[in-house]
């Protein structure tokens, strides 16, 4: 269980990275009415409300998580460098910091916490990235630089701590990677769930993930409330959708592996 966990981890590690290494293209929907994918992404990176969301797998709760968007600021340049801010200093955004963490489990001895951190700058570009993932007694922490084009991964468990630093360029090796973090049987374990690992199939996984935004509803109990549904597909096999309150709030989130995120607002929880 907790190797397969641990692909589970492994694999959205590999479509984060993808997402962050190349450009996605963005299209419109094909029924209702299509709404920029930006548009959407300015509304949820200016929410004011950072909602729970429930972790559903099969329909059954297995856990909890909160996400939150937050501008992060700094202070107006003036040519003058000073120790103390006056009250009332003006300040300018510097960019935004998104945060999802939580936790679920399987079973009774299967409990992963995790805790992300993406930060971005003022063109929403991303700089950094941090993964914690915790499945007592072992961790993983990995941290992706823009900066500098490194990512390092770090392990601890009974047999001690490991450190591995990673550039970008060895990134678009992701069978070599896979290999250093998972072993000789991990390659061959996301080959038979279909993901392939070679070169030209991440590139495939990076040009295939594309974002489409549209007006939609989202059922809730008998009632419907208004939404903007964006959707992705990866490899013409796996989809990610994303329900999004017309303020940006997160609504609801349908990943692959029929895992579904639901809003507590709505749950009743």
């Amino acid at each position: 269980m907790r190797y397969r966990i641990f692909i589970t981890l492994v694999v959205g590690f590999f479509i984060t990275m993808n997402v962050l290494l190349f450009r996605s293209e963005f299209g419109s929907g094909r029924h209702g009415s299509p709404v920029p994918v930006a548009t959407v992404w300015e509304k949820i990176l200016n929410c004011p409300d950072s909602p729970f969301l429930e972790i559903r797998y099969k329909n059954t709760k297995v856990g909890r998580a909160h996400w939150s968007a937050s501008v992060v600021e700094g202070p107006v340049a003036t040519g003058e460098e000073s120790e103390d801010m006056p009250e009332g200093m003006v300040t300018t955004s510097t960019g935004h910091t998104l945060e999802f963490d939580g936790s679920f489990s399987l079973d009774e001895s299967t409990r992963l916490k995790f805790t992300s951190i993406l930060r971005l700058d003022t063109n929403n570009a991303w700089q950094q990235l941090n993964l914690n993932l915790t499945l007592k007694p072992e961790s993983w922490k990995l941290t992706a630089m823009a900066t500098n084009e490194t990512l390092r991964f770090v392990s601890e468990g009974d047999e001690g701590a490991k450190e591995q630093v990673f550039t970008f360029a060895e990134l678009r090796n992701p069978e070599k990677l896979a290999r250093a973090l998972g072993g000789p049987l991990l390659p061959v374990t996301l080959g038979a769930m279909g993901l392939s690992l070679s070169q030209s199939g991440t590139n495939r996984m990076a040009t295939n993930l594309r974002w489409r935004a549209r007006q939609s509803s989202l059922a809730v109990g008998r009632n419907s409330i208004r939404a903007y549904r964006l959707e992705a597909r990866l490899l013409e096999r796996a989809r990610l959708v994303l329900f999004v309150s017309p303020v940006g709030e997160i609504l609801r989130m349908e990943l692959p592996g029929e895992v579904v995120l639901n809003n507590e607002q709505f749950t009743g929880q």
